[in-house]
């Protein structure tokens, strides 16, 4: 009885979303525009609806609250920093993009460069996601399934065959969102699904306090407040997940390349109806980053209190367990679709983007002759069926070798991200700096990275890496645009297709979400609550928001007007 209610409540809330997402793109998706970029419509509601169930993943559910049960909160950097480089995104980038009217990053660079950097930069996106970012997050989704719900058991199958029902059917959802509905279905779907998450993700917590505190809430959270706090601890230690100092090197590149540069997460921007619904969608998805301590690291180390005796098997265990044991029956369903929703957001994303990348990045150029929007989404559904049946082969090798593979999925991103983020970088602020330099740059870089990764012993954090290559990267791409300049100046020709007005409290709401991110760092710190609050704690507090305060103030009155004659100057640049 227990086991068909909850499969009941969680095929309904699927349903729900499928109904609401079929009723939202009936007819929208029959153009190309439409397909790959929801017919530039997108409002902020959806973009960050979207971006934050395309980046929240399950095994972030799981892996980061593991983190924090066997750690500390140091992890956190991940996602608390990451609302930096959506400022930098929604400010910077975002309008560029927009003004250009890309559909997708590779078609910048061509713009920016050659049709040769694009194709490097294609290619190395499209092997990254087909071989192993989309097998990868389909098999780590269904993983947590598994743990969460118990499916072998469920259905009274062996664990291999239980992962692979998991795998085709968690994968089967996803494609069809991405196959039928397009990118505007994708982000319908997200962003109902990301409500959902929103609920159970501080449900979770809240209850999880209630259970530590014997029935009470205020109990719960006096017992974290006040018991071993070094596992409230966001300044890592050189032995942490997350070292301090990384936050300052390699981890903004690497936030930065992911939300400014990453084609399967920017996607949705692209899409947006104007350049204010874009930044809005942008920041707000730098908001939802600042609750991931409450929602992902929290009930970790509330479990940590909880079973700190039970020698739980492994600290992913954690996150599961204090599911099990504190969330109601009635809501285990809607937790499991949640749970889904956000597996195969990831997977139908990638897919999307893969496919746009194919169509509008390979197969079109490659055809030449005008190909009609029909053949085109055609030629998008069966890229994005190919690319699904392949992961539905590759993702259960995963459990076969799962260390050495992991391995080579953490291996792979450092290849592509750093070096495009550093062309990106130099394409958009550099105007003489020609294709060979970014040409270069890749080669160098892919490399340099394998030797520092597979031959030679570097006892330095890989974190600590990206910032060393991206810094000797710039430097070459620099010097070569310095020996040999472009002849002609490369000149950004703008041909926007929405409205280019910024939105009037982007600078204000940016300054407030740097505030929000420095104040968690307070709190979780030897000035806050590690080892009780200290004297420092409210004068700094204070500190930081008058100055907050100031600079709002100064931007609605001065930068905020600079910056919209600076978007007005590059809107209406022409060739």
């Amino acid at each position: 009885m227990d086991i068909t209610l909850t499969l009941l409540s969680c095929m309904a809330f699927m349903a729900l979303v499928a109904v609401i997402s079929y009723m939202k793109t009936k007819g929208e998706v029959n153009t190309q525009d439409g397909y790959f970029l929801a017919g530039r419509g997108l409002t902020g509601t959806f973009i960050a609806g979207s971006m934050i169930l395309t980046n929240l993943s399950a095994e972030q559910l799981i892996g980061l609250n593991g983190s924090a049960f066997g750690y500390n909160l140091s992890a956190m950097a991940w996602e608390v920093t990451a609302g930096i480089s959506t400022i930098i995104m929604a400010l910077i980038f975002l309008p560029r993009y927009l003004a250009g009217a890309f559909s997708t990053l590779p078609e910048f660079l061509r713009d920016r460069f050659d049709d040769s950097v694009r194709r490097m930069t294609v290619v190395l996106f499209m092997v990254g996601y087909s071989l192993v970012t989309i097998p990868s997050v389909l098999y780590s989704g269904s993983i947590a399934v598994l743990r969460l719900f118990d499916v072998p058991g469920l259905f009274n199958v062996s664990y291999e065959v239980g992962l692979v029902l998991t795998i085709v059917i968690v994968g089967t959802i996803g494609a069809l969102y991405a196959i039928f509905g397009g990118l505007k279905a994708v982000a319908v779907s997200d962003t109902i699904n990301g409500v959902g998450l929103l609920i159970v993700g501080l449900l979770v917590p809240v209850l999880g306090l209630v259970a530590l505190g014997d029935g009470s809430f205020s109990q719960g959270l006096s017992t974290i407040a006040t018991t071993e706090t070094e596992k409230l601890n966001a300044i890592g230690g050189p032995d942490d997940p997350v070292p301090f100092g990384t936050i300052f090197t390699g981890m903004i590149l690497a936030n930065l390349f992911y939300w400014g540069t990453n084609q399967y997460v920017i996607q949705r921007t692209l899409g947006a109806k104007n350049l204010v619904e874009g930044q809005k969608g942008v920041l707000f998805s730098g908001y939802f980053k600042v609750l991931v301590p409450f929602m992902m690291m929290l009930p970790g180390v509330i479990a940590y209190h909880l079973y700190q005796d039970e020698n739980l098997q492994t600290i992913d265990l954690a996150y599961p367990h204090l599911v099990k044991d504190v969330l109601p029956q009635y809501l285990s369903g809607f937790f499991l679709a949640v749970l889904l929703g956000a597996v195969f957001s990831s997977f139908n994303s990638l897919l999307n983007s893969a496919a746009t990348l194919f169509c509008l990045d390979v197969y079109k150029p490659f055809k030449k002759d005008k190909v009609s929007d029909e053949k085109l989404i055609r030629v998008a559904k069966i890229t994005s069926i190919v690319i699904a049946v392949l992961s539905f082969i590759t993702a259960p090798l995963l459990m076969f070798a799962p260390e050495g593979l992991w391995q080579i999925i953490r291996i792979f991103t450092g290849f592509y991200n750093i070096p495009v983020i550093t062309i990106v970088l130099v394409g958009l602020f550099t105007k003489r700096v020609p294709a060979l330099a970014a040409k270069v740059a890749i080669i160098f870089h892919v490399i340099a990275y394998g030797l520092l990764k597979f031959v030679w012993e570097v006892d330095i954090n890989f974190i600590h890496i990206y910032a060393i290559l991206f810094a000797i990267e710039l430097a070459i791409m620099l010097t070569i645009g310095r020996l040999y300049p472009m002849t002609t100046p490369w000149h950004f020709t703008a041909k926007a297709e929405v409205n280019m007005t910024p939105w009037r409290y982007a600078i204000p709401c940016a300054i407030v979400l740097v505030g929000l991110i420095a104040t968690l760092y307070l709190m979780f710190s030897p000035v806050g609550f590690v080892n009780g609050l200290s004297n420092a704690f409210v004068p700094a507090l204070v500190g930081l928001w008058a100055t907050c305060f100031v600079a709002i103030g100064i931007s609605l009155k001065w930068w905020r007007v600079k910056y919209e004659q600076g978007l007005k100057r590059l809107a209406s640049q022409h060739a």
